[in-house]
């Protein structure tokens, strides 16, 4: 009998069925697969949980999980999923069951090998993350419109950081730009301002999720 181990698979934290919490499309029910590991560290981050551990899984045994639920919307996030050597495996496995991919990434790998079917938002690391000096520029210069770049701002220097690359790969005409202040870390109004101000067309993103349950909460 084949083992798990010689067959194509993924290391995966958990899998769940929820609402998106960010995003242009927060609020819509959606399929969560959170693969295990990432190489960044940011000091905001709120999944440390998925650095290690997680269990294998074949790209069988996911699309059997994820069948269950009545949705068609899946996001891949993590960890960092592209980590994942078999992850082109699972993408094409889910187009070719129809349904509609999302994929959350910190940026700083090379993504020109994804499926363009796949909405990519890049979360593009601020100084605040203490990762900003990882990012994977060429990502942005390839970026397409449904996809989404997404900055997380902890304080007036990671704002302006976003500012300066919204600006310098003129990301406002070219797709979706998301500001999304560190949940309790910033007030919310001031990025609201700052960015009135200057006029820049992003959209401030709140962390729905949190708000509706526990931020320390799991698979949610």
């Amino acid at each position: 009998m084949e083992k798990l181990n010689d067959k194509k698979t993924l290391r995966i934290t958990e899998i769940f069925f929820s609402i998106q919490g960010e995003s242009t499309r927060a609020g819509l029910p959606c399929i969560f697969i959170r693969t295990t590991g990432c190489d960044l560290r940011c000091r905001w981050c709120d999944t440390a949980y998925a650095f290690s551990g997680g269990t294998k899984m074949t790209v069988e045994l996911i699309m059997a999980e994820i069948r269950q639920w009545p949705c068609k919307l899946v996001e891949l996030t993590g960890g960092e999923p592209v980590l994942q050597k078999y992850l082109p495996d699972l993408i094409s496995a889910l187009f070719a069951e129809n349904y509609q991919v999302m994929i959350e990434t910190g940026g700083h790998l090379d993504l020109s090998s994804i499926d363009e079917r796949v909405k990519i938002i890049v979360d593009v690391k601020c100084p605040g993350s203490g990762e900003s000096e990882k990012m994977c520029f060429s990502n942005l210069e390839n970026i397409l419109p449904d996809d989404e770049v997404k900055f997380v701002i902890q304080d007036r220097d990671d704002y302006d950081y976003a500012a300066k690359i919204i600006k310098k790969y003129k990301l406002e005409s070219r797709t979706t730009v998301l500001l999304s202040p560190v949940f309790g870390g910033i007030e919310y109004k001031k990025v609201v301002n700052w960015l009135l101000k200057d006029g820049i067309q992003a959209r401030i993103q709140l962390q729905l999720h949190k708000y509706i349950w526990d931020p320390q909460q799991k698979g949610v």
